[in-house]
């Protein structure tokens, strides 16, 4: 009984097309992603650019799929959790997470970028 039970659970697993196994890899592509946004960010250090790098980091990631979005929540979460503890006001936090989601659900990036933002980004 338990062997079939198992082999039930395989075949509806495997049978699933929630791809779990491309999980951990577009994690990590997520996280990479979320990392060229930051660094994009720093080296432009341009003037109220930060909620337009926020937003596309979030997009890239999540357009990896499920592990991609996964990662960019967490490194969202995470990066405003720690600007709170630093001293950081809850209205920037909020302003931040708002265009965290808004590029995670694939809002058009225009909405945040600043109008002299040089073209490279």
């Amino acid at each position: 009984m338990k062997l079939l039970l198992a082999g039930l659970i395989l075949v509806l697993v495997v049978g699933t097309e929630a791809e779990w196994y491309n999980f951990p890899g577009e994690a990590f592509q997520g996280a990479k992603d979320m990392w060229n946004a930051y660094t994009d960010m720093r080296e432009a250090n341009f003037q109220n650019s930060d909620k337009y790098f926020h937003a596309r980091g979030n997009r890239d990631a999540a357009q990896r799929g499920p592990g991609g979005r996964w990662a960019s929540e967490v490194i969202s979460n995470a990066r405003e959790w720690t600007d709170r503890v630093r001293g950081g006001t809850a209205a920037q936090s909020l302003a931040d997470q708002e265009a965290n989601a808004y590029g995670r659900n694939g809002g058009d990036l225009n909405r945040y970028r600043p109008a002299a933002l040089p073209e490279e980004y």
